[in-house]
């Protein structure tokens, strides 16, 4: 099965990347605005992209500072029971983050296309971590 696997190095410590991506005030400026989530086992994540998309992600894996793993429960079929997963290491004072989307059924345009909105999503996490401006779905262009 194929994967979407990307890395990124952001100059700040595994807590607060960890944070950035378990809480809503983080994910509200690095993916999209409009989200409920908890960083809480089992709970069913929900991010909205536009009036009638949802993408629902069950936290399935929770390492505090280290790993994050989503299943997507609910999304465009090609997502369905997929794994997004985020692994944080510490080296020489900086984070690397490892995101992996796996368990794809086949490489398809979409694939490409979210191969390509992962890396900018990486993008958007390392400008909000470092800057304080992220760059989510609402100001995108698509």
């Amino acid at each position: 099965m194929p994967n979407i696997e990307h890395l990124q190095i952001v100059n700040v410590a595994p807590a607060k990347m960890y944070e950035v991506l378990t809480k809503a005030e983080g994910l509200s400026e690095v993916w999209t605005n409009e989200l409920t989530v908890k960083d809480e086992i089992g709970f069913i994540n929900e991010f909205h992209f536009g009036s009638d998309d949802v993408t629902k992600m069950q936290v399935v894996e929770l390492e505090k500072d280290r790993k994050i793993v989503w299943k997507c429960v609910d999304s465009d079929p090609e997502w369905m029971d997929t794994f997004i997963s985020f692994e944080i290491e510490e080296k020489n004072n900086k984070s690397h983050i490892t995101l992996k989307h796996s368990d794809w059924r086949e490489v398809t345009s979409f694939y490409r296309f979210c191969n390509y909105n992962w890396g900018m999503f990486l993008y958007s996490l390392k400008s909000y971590c470092e800057d304080g401006v992220g760059l989510p779905y609402q100001k995108r262009k698509f």
